[in-house]
């Protein structure tokens, strides 16, 4: 059994195609940015078995297009390996293409046989230095930069992410430091660098938690493509 808190039927930005985003419940980080503070709590969202949620998923599939399937996101599906797990081994013996997204915090022997029945992981890569990841996410930068070894040792393509906070990591410095992350890794097919919304502000408020970036402007959507360019300048 695992701990779901919500089911998206057919999402679009959450890996290639359009595919069925099962969002787990439970997360170890506390992000600044966090849009899903309603995930945290391991003990919350609904309990459903394998089955039950596979056969949702199975219902989907005629909708699969360009490349479509399920995505695992959260919270942090790493806290629910094995549920993850299972419902990806069966996902990929009905031909269903399977991406786990997640901040690549964890990693145990369950995660092993977790990626053993991934074809894609979306891992964000939150900040670039340690000292931002300890402040602003909850967690040493070490956890994610060795998950992501280990994803270039099993050869498992990567969409590597980021969101861009104005004032925080809009900065060339920031986009030099993601370059030289992002050098000479062969299994990174994509890089996405998201805007940060507020739009989140209101969940904060519902559950009585403070929302750290308050402060923060949204950011523009300019600013996202004068760092994609001087990114895709940097790796050239």
């Amino acid at each position: 059994m695992g701990r779901v808190h919500s089911i998206q039927s057919l999402g679009t930005v959450d890996g290639p195609g359009v595919r069925c985003v099962v969002f787990m419940q439970g997360c170890p980080l506390r992000c600044g940015y966090c849009h899903n503070p309603d995930t945290w709590d391991l003990a919350g969202g609904e309990e459903l078995s394998v089955d039950e949620v596979f056969r949702r998923v199975k219902r989907l599939q005629p909708y699969f297009k360009n490349g479509g399937g399920l995505t695992v996101s959260g919270g942090e599906p790493l806290l629910q390996e094995a549920f993850t797990a299972e419902l990806f081994s069966r996902c990929r013996e009905a031909g269903i293409h399977t991406c786990l997204d997640t901040s690549g915090c964890i990693f145990t022997k369950d995660t092993e046989a977790l990626l053993a029945v991934t074809d894609l992981v979306l891992l964000d890569i939150k900040m670039t230095t340690d000292e931002e990841y300890r402040e602003y996410i909850g967690c040493p930068m070490a956890g994610p930069l060795r998950f992501w070894d280990e994803l270039e040792k099993r050869g498992i393509p990567v969409w590597v992410r980021q969101v861009i906070v104005p004032g925080l990591n809009d900065t060339a410095e920031n986009i030099a430091r993601l370059s030289a992350l992002l050098a000479g890794r062969r299994n990174v097919e994509r890089v996405q660098l998201l805007p940060f919304k507020k739009i989140c502000a209101a969940k904060y408020q519902n559950l009585g938690l403070p929302f750290r970036f308050e402060g923060y402007p949204h950011c523009p959507e300019e600013t996202v493509s004068r760092l994609e360019a001087m990114l895709e300048g940097d790796r050239l």
